[in-house]
């Protein structure tokens, strides 16, 4: 279990890391230069560090280290929940602010500076991470150092069905984050966590289940069995559709692009309720009937 300790330190280091990262350059840079640069290559740093900090021991430790899956799934919800709570607001995946865009929440520079920032991000995690495995400071890492340049493709699918489990992956998890990200964040981190590991789990003996396009292409682009264009069409592609899918199916509509709702009817703000109207009504039969009484009364020629 040496190896698992020595992994778990690596992480509180990186996560450390990232939180002195954000205090500093919220002291020093600009708000808009922080939101758009700063906080986003924190996230995507601190999210490609763990994550392949946790596929090594997922690939190697069930019969090297000694411990099975659990204990890996157990560490994902971990870790996602301390991405979510330490992420200062950076989404560190290019569908949510491509989604953040689209909502009309994000202008176009915007957007740019964040994807930019999220690619620099993940490849400066990957670049530390492989100079990290090369120390090899435990058994797991000298096995991960050697097989590192041999690395296989995550996709273990026909090319069809990897691409409609990135996209469904991607769909689910943007549902539900549509539907918490106004949520107080005791609510939203854990409800993340648990959609990020349950969708691990079930998609990740498929692609990988990455549903993030620059955490996959850090961290799988560069290995051997699949061409380019197929990663290209599984881990950004398949997000992609799935974000604008759940999206039209959350919103209605696509701001960005079109107002119009296309699948649910838009109600009147303004309503008289029922009760309201029912009292009128009743109020109105009195005076009724005493017009008719007058009526009635009058006599007759």
């Amino acid at each position: 279990m040496d190896g698992l300790n020595v992994s778990i330190a690596f992480f509180f280091l990186v996560v450390g890391v990232c939180q002195v990262l954000r205090w500093l350059s919220k002291r020093l840079l600009s708000p808009g230069t922080h939101g758009c640069l700063a906080k986003e290559f924190a996230g995507s740093f601190q999210l490609c560090t763990s994550c392949l900090e946790l596929r090594m021991l997922m690939d190697i430790g069930p019969w090297s280290g000694g411990f099975g899956l659990d204990v890996v799934l157990t560490l994902l919800f971990l870790l996602s929940a301390a991405h979510g709570a330490s992420s200062d607001g950076a989404s560190a995946n290019p569908t949510v602010s491509l989604q953040e865009f689209l909502l009309l929440e994000a202008s176009l520079a915007v957007t740019v500076a964040k994807l930019l920032a999220q690619g620099v991000g993940a490849g400066t995690g990957w670049a530390v991470t492989r100079l990290y495995w090369s120390w090899e400071l435990t058994q797991l890492h000298f096995i991960q150092n050697l097989i590192a340049p041999e690395c296989s493709s995550s996709i273990r699918a026909s090319l069809p069905h990897a691409a409609f489990v990135e996209g469904s992956c991607s769909f689910l998890f943007h549902l539900v984050l549509l539907k918490v990200r106004q949520s107080h964040p005791l609510c939203r981190v854990p409800v993340l966590a648990a959609t990020v590991t349950f969708l691990t789990y079930t998609a990740g003996p498929f692609t990988g289940a990455f549903f993030n396009p620059a955490l996959a292409t850090a961290a799988t682009f560069q290995c051997s069995g699949s061409s380019f264009w197929d990663y290209i069409q599984v881990y950004w592609l398949g997000p992609l559709t799935g974000m604008l899918a759940a999206l039209l199916l959350f919103q209605g509509n696509i701001p960005r692009l079109f107002q119009k709702n296309l699948l649910y009817s838009q109600k009147s703000k303004y309503k008289v309720p029922k009760a309201k109207v029912t009292a009128e009504l009743e109020g109105d039969k009195p005076q009724r009937k005493r017009k008719g009484g007058k009526s009635n009364s009058e006599p007759r020629a």
